[in-house]
C-alpha cells in the first residue's frame, strides 16, 4: 500500500492498524477517504488472522467531521441521501473484530460520530471534542444516532446545544470515550487494551460485541433469555469454547492468546 494512500493498514501479532492518513485535511470524511476506510473494514473485518482492529490516524486531528466542502455542494443539490460516512459508522459497529479507536489527537461532529461508534476509544488529555454542527447553523443529526445511547440526556443536551468543545476527561464522563490519558503514556494504554483483548476468544469477543448491540433494544425479557440461552450454548459447544475450558484446567494460555 502506497505511503500517500488515504487510509493505511499494518496487521502485526493479529492486530490490524488501520490509519486515516490525510492529515493535510485533518482526516475530514471525504468521499475518497471514506471509500478507502470502507475497504480497509471489509478486508480486516474479514481476515481470520486479525483479533482486532485499532483506528488511528496521522496529524495533529483524529477526524474533523464531514469535508464540508463536498456536503455544501449535497446540500445545494437538494440530494437528502445519507453520507457515504454513515456506512463507515455501521461497518464500525457490525464489524465482528472489536474496534479500538486510539485517537491521535481531536475529534469534532462526524469524527465524535466515528470514535462513538468504535467499541472502546482511549484519547491523549490533549484532545479536544465537540459536537460543532450548531455553530455553522447545523445540527449533529446523523451522528446522533452512533452518540446519543452512549450519553446521559444531560451531557447531550449541553454539549450538543452549545457546540462547546470539551476535553478528554469530560468525554469520559459522557460515556463517549473509554479512557482519557496524558499524552506521553497513550501508546502504553493502548498497549494495555491490546493485550487484555488477545486473551479473549475472538468468537467470544464477536459474540460479546453482537450481545451489547442487540440486547438493550430487546423488549420482551423471555425472548432475550432463550437467545441468549441459545448463543450460549453454542459457544459452550463450539471449538473455542471447549479451547478455552481445556486451557484453564490445564493451568495454560488458550492458543488464541500465543
Amino acid at each position: 500500500m502506497p505511503s500517500d494512500a488515504p487510509v493505511l493498514i499494518d496487521v502485526s501479532h493479529g492486530v490490524a492498524t488501520i490509519t486515516l492518513n490525510r492529515p493535510e485535511n485533518r482526516n475530514a470524511l471525504s468521499s475518497e477517504l471514506v471509500t478507502a476506510l470502507s475497504a480497509a473494514l471489509d478486508q480486516t473485518s474479514s481476515d481470520d488472522a486479525v483479533h482486532l482492529i485499532v483506528l488511528t490516524g496521522n496529524g495533529p486531528v483524529f477526524c474533523a467531521g464531514a469535508d464540508l466542502k463536498e456536503r455544501k455542494s449535497v446540500g445545494v443539490s437538494g440530494s437528502d441521501a445519507p453520507p457515504p460516512f454513515v456506512s463507515v459508522f455501521e461497518q464500525v459497529q457490525q464489524s465482528p473484530k472489536v474496534v479500538l479507536a486510539r485517537l491521535n489527537g481531536s475529534a469534532l461532529a462526524g469524527g465524535l460520530g466515528l470514535v462513538a461508534s468504535c467499541d472502546l476509544a482511549i484519547a491523549p488529555a490533549s484532545a479536544k471534542f465537540g459536537f460543532t454542527e450548531v455553530r455553522i447553523g447545523v445540527a449533529p443529526a446523523i451522528i446522533s444516532v452512533v452518540c446519543l445511547p452512549k450519553m446521559t440526556v444531560a451531557d447531550a443536551a449541553e454539549l450538543m446545544l452549545t457546540g462547546e468543545r470539551f476535553d478528554a476527561t469530560r468525554a469520559v464522563a459522557a460515556g463517549l470515550i473509554t479512557q482519557a490519558v496524558p499524552d506521553d503514556q497513550l501508546d502504553e494504554a493502548v498497549n494495555a487494551m491490546v493485550a487484555k483483548l488477545r486473551l479473549c476468544g475472538p468468537r467470544a469477543l464477536a459474540a460479546t460485541k453482537d450481545i451489547l448491540r442487540r440486547v438493550p433494544q430487546m423488549t420482551d425479557r423471555a425472548v432475550a433469555f432463550r437467545e441468549m440461552a441459545i448463543l450460549s450454548g453454542s459457544l459452550f459447544a463450539s471449538e473455542e469454547g471447549i479451547e478455552g475450558m481445556t486451557a484453564f484446567a490445564e493451568k495454560r494460555p488458550p492458543k488464541w492468546a500465543n
